[in-house]
């Protein structure tokens, strides 16, 4: 079996280095061809198409700085003393590299149950600290495995599909109503594919492993030890650097930190999301590194990491508002749903989210561009609108395994590219594949 497995794994790692480019050269690529689809296969012409792309290109300013604070706030927090002596604490449970690749996609598959931003970053973070503990680890794989992990995201607590499905306003209201998480997040089979892809990924990702003398020696200067960013001040220092360097000004804005979100989810609930993580994110960096100037040139030394999603994200907006405002996301969806009865409904859902996942790799933006086709096609044909809602979900969790939007900011920490890992990738995305279907029809 696990001659199988790496076999499979070295296939797909050739192809992907063969024929696989930079992240953003795979954007622009992906623009051409969207456009072209939405003028050949929609009234739109090459004018409306243009127009479309570039009244989109900015529609995720927003979400790009939240990745962006995702990065540099987690890398931030995972460099302060307290945190790193933690890693290092869990890493030296795995003795030997099998270890460390299933330790690590243990890890950060329960990691992005709990919010997928934190997996990213606790996963790629922890992949480095085990392979500074075991010499012999492959970094590529180690990197892979962190990635890996966030195939269980879609079915935890930070699921944008069913988390919007269940919130009043969303675009689907209208037409189904809300679709509460007992019919999604809380359901037997959720449970099962999450508890599932947990369990097995680590075997997967174990049979995976190359044998030692096929393994690449990681470059030292990647896991290379965090600098202390602490500045001791001498007797003579001025009033502006003891400002600087003051462990009071540090405590006081980590505790108003900690002491908003008290207030906030006393009187509204645990309701944690992206803002909710950085916001933690950033009063743990705050008081850890204990100076608000040690704790900027921790920022400063992450932000450095955070240039592919600057560049990247505004061309998957404007490809993502051609999906939507040309239509060619519904025609796609249609393809799949309008051949489909009320048996092979979840897996043809499933399915068309997997490729539109290329064009709109979005929790979010799946629910706006195939909800208006998913969900009443579900309607008519009776079908499960919990299930139909989740089969959404897990096509997009699947296929971030093929496309590289989501790695950016694992491989942004780990100082790889995607070549280095989208092999490993692919071969997760086949054997998830599944269990994602087959929990569906199991319950």
């Amino acid at each position: 079996m696990a001659q199988f497995i790496r076999g499979i794994s070295n296939f797909f790692t050739n192809v992907v280095h063969r024929f696989l480019p930079d992240p953003l050269i795979f954007a622009i690529l992906l623009t051409v061809l969207v456009f072209g689809l939405g003028v050949g296969l929609t009234p739109k012409t090459p004018t409306d198409m243009l127009m479309i792309w570039g009244n989109g290109f900015w529609n995720l300013l927003a979400f790009s700085m939240q990745m962006a604070l995702v990065l540099v706030t987690g890398h931030a927090l995972a460099s302060s003393g307290p945190v790193s002596s933690g890693m290092k604490v869990m890493a030296s449970l795995a003795k030997t590299p099998a270890q460390g690749v299933m330790l690590v996609t243990f890890v950060a598959a329960v990691a992005s149950v709990i919010n997928w931003g934190f997996g990213l970053v606790l996963g790629a973070m922890f992949a480095r600290e085990v392979a500074r503990r075991i010499p012999k680890s492959d970094y590529s794989l180690l990197i892979a495995c962190a990635y890996i992990g966030f195939l269980t995201w879609h079915g935890g607590l930070s699921g944008s599909v069913p988390l919007i499905a269940a919130t009043p306003g969303n675009p689907m209201e209208k037409t189904a109503g809300l679709i509460p998480v007992d019919q999604t997040l809380w359901t037997g089979y959720n449970i099962f594919i999450t508890v599932a892809l947990i369990a097995t990924l680590p075997f997967l990702n174990r049979l995976m492993m190359k044998p030692d003398h096929e393994v690449v020696p990681v470059d030292p200067a990647l896991l290379k030890e965090e600098p202390s960013f602490q500045r001791p001040l001498g007797p003579n220092a001025s009033i502006a650097e003891r400002l600087e360097e003051s462990r009071i000004l540090g405590g006081l804005v980590g505790l108003a930190v900690f002491t908003y979100l008290g207030f906030r989810f006393a009187q509204k609930g645990v309701k944690i999301d992206i803002n909710t993580v950085n916001l933690m994110f950033l009063g743990a960096g705050i008081l850890l590194h204990k100076t608000p100037m040690a704790y900027a040139r921790a920022i400063a030394a992450a932000a450095k990491g955070t240039a592919g999603i600057m560049v990247q994200f505004p061309f998957y907006a404007g490809i993502q508002l051609m999906m939507e405002h040309s239509g060619l996301g519904g025609i796609i969806t249609n393809w799949f749903v309008l051949i489909a009865n009320k048996d092979t409904f979840p897996l043809m859902a499933f399915l068309s989210s997997g490729l539109i996942n290329f064009a709109v790799p979005s929790g979010g933006g799946h629910w706006v561009v195939q909800g208006p086709f998913v969900i009443p096609a579900a309607q008519a044909l009776g079908a499960d609108l919990g299930k139909a809602a989740m089969a959404i979900a897990y096509g997009e969790a699947w296929m971030n395994m093929a496309q590289p939007f989501w790695a950016l900011p694992a491989l942004a920490i780990a100082g790889l590219g995607v070549r280095d890992i989208m092999g490993y990738c692919v071969t997760a995305l086949l054997f998830s594949g599944f269990i994602f279907v087959g929990g569906m029809y199991l319950f």
